[in-house]
């Protein structure tokens, strides 16, 4: 028997008329770029991670992108960020010249070590980008306490983690910025390509509204370079009429992180699980790690 990793089409049947109706909106107004569907889906996306700002942008990795820019980071500066990551987190750092400084995981959650994280400040550290990996933030706290010392900026990478807690705060709510990514595999997917950053500093929001279109202030003044980072209106419609199911369906995966963890002790086997140490856990990824994965295969078969 074949499962998938992820079956968008199941969910999208239980969604269909909802979809098809936002998109439809979208295609009668004729309006596409940014408008009153982008503003909307900001304005639910801001609630929903306890933030007084969103600014939709075009992914995940444009928006850990555009933080970086806000901040003028460039040629010469450090930002400290984990390996155990997508490969944008580390990207987009390096696309702007500064330099990414990695600090190893904690072995038994898979995020960012925070005890290491001082040890890695220098003179030219500008910012770090923590990230919370598979759904469970990371130990803000810690984070926020290094980058408060040393007056460094704080980037929440929570492109899998949309609605995870930790203390009663929300991904994306603690650091300075947060980045989502709706990417379709997402707990929360657009149809496509779309990203969100979300902050609790007005001056930083306005500064993201302008970067994500050229710099632009007013259109076709441009102060600063900025870039073609824009959440087009389409997929936000789609994000929005997904966005009131998506506690139910991740409820449906920790109910099935909870079976998993069931099945896989009764089994004997000799599994390893990331622990997990937060409140809410939304289970972007259940991942196991095995000494002998052959052996593992062929006993599922």
């Amino acid at each position: 028997m074949n499962v998938p990793l992820l079956d968008l089409k199941a969910q999208y049947a239980t969604i269909k008329a909802e979809v098809e109706a936002a998109i439809g909106e979208v295609f009668e107004s004729q309006h596409f770029i940014l408008g009153p569907k982008v503003e909307q889906c900001e304005k639910a996306i801001a609630t929903y991670s306890k933030c007084s700002h969103a600014v939709g942008v075009s992914s995940g990795s444009d928006a850990l992108l555009a933080c970086l820019m806000a901040e003028d980071i460039g040629p010469g500066d450090e930002v400290i960020t984990t390996p155990y990551s997508f490969f944008a987190t580390a990207g987009a750092i390096a696309r702007l010249g500064a330099i990414p400084v990695f600090v190893d995981i904690d072995p038994a959650t898979y995020n960012i070590d925070t005890s290491q994280i001082r040890s890695k400040v220098t003179e030219r550290t500008r910012a770090i980008i923590p990230v919370h990996l598979y759904g469970q933030m990371a130990d803000m706290d810690a984070v926020m306490a290094v980058a408060d010392e040393h007056g460094l900026v704080v980037i929440e990478d929570a492109a899998q983690a949309i609605g995870a807690e930790h203390k009663g705060r929300r991904a994306g709510s603690i650091g300075h910025y947060g980045c989502f990514s709706f990417f379709p595999s997402k707990n929360l997917g657009a149809a496509g390509d779309a990203g969100m950053i979300v902050t609790n500093d007005a001056k930083r929001a306005e500064k993201l509204r302008c970067l994500r279109s050229h710099g632009s202030k007013p259109k076709y003044y441009h102060k600063i370079v900025g870039g073609n980072f824009r959440l087009d209106a389409l997929q936000a419609a789609v994000v929005s009429a997904k966005l009131p199911y998506l506690d139910g369906w991740t409820a449906a995966r920790q109910r099935n992180a909870k079976r998993y963890d069931q099945l896989l002790g009764e089994g004997g086997l000799a599994i390893g699980l990331p622990a997990v140490v937060t409140d809410r856990h939304i289970f972007n990824q259940y991942v196991i790690r095995v000494s002998d994965r052959d052996k593992l295969q062929a006993h599922l078969k």
